[in-house]
């Protein structure tokens, strides 16, 4: 195994998604959410309504796998579809009153969950971390389009 700190912070990187994944599911037990559907509310929340082209930017996956996901919330009545007046064929995803007090209550839950995990990190130290983690983001994505 290679000892390099920095490749080891790169290939944790698969065992802390699965994890934080894992704990996420846990979470959204008996809500009626799945892991994609919460991924969608989350950012409707957060950013306000918009096209699946922009939510598939935001999420970083293809236009169509996100079609899915939010066809699941329209079908749960957790989002609904309206005009978008930028563009008349793509239309606008936004959270119903049952989607938004659904997904305000999942990042509640959430929030004490991390925390009670972050109890004991020094702030400055995850801010740090989070600064490398960034940084190697950037440039591993530029690495693959160059």
């Amino acid at each position: 195994m290679i000892r390099d700190p920095l490749y080891q912070l790169i290939w944790m990187s698969r065992p802390l998604m699965q994890a934080a994944e894992a704990a996420v599911e846990r979470g959204l037990q008996g809500s009626g959410l799945t892991v994609r559907m919460r991924a969608v509310l989350e950012i409707l929340h957060r950013n306000g309504d918009a096209s699946v082209p922009e939510l598939a930017a935001r999420l970083e996956i293809k236009r169509q796998y996100v079609q899915v996901m939010v066809n699941e919330t329209l079908q749960a009545g957790l989002t609904e579809r309206r005009v978008n007046p930028r563009h008349k064929s793509s239309a606008l995803v936004s959270l119903t009153d049952t989607g938004r007090a659904l997904i305000a209550d999942v990042l509640d839950r959430e929030a004490v969950l991390v925390a009670q995990i972050g109890a004991g990190i020094d702030p400055a130290e995850a801010e740090r971390a989070l600064n490398v983690v960034q940084a190697l983001t950037e440039k591993l994505k530029a690495s693959v389009k160059e």
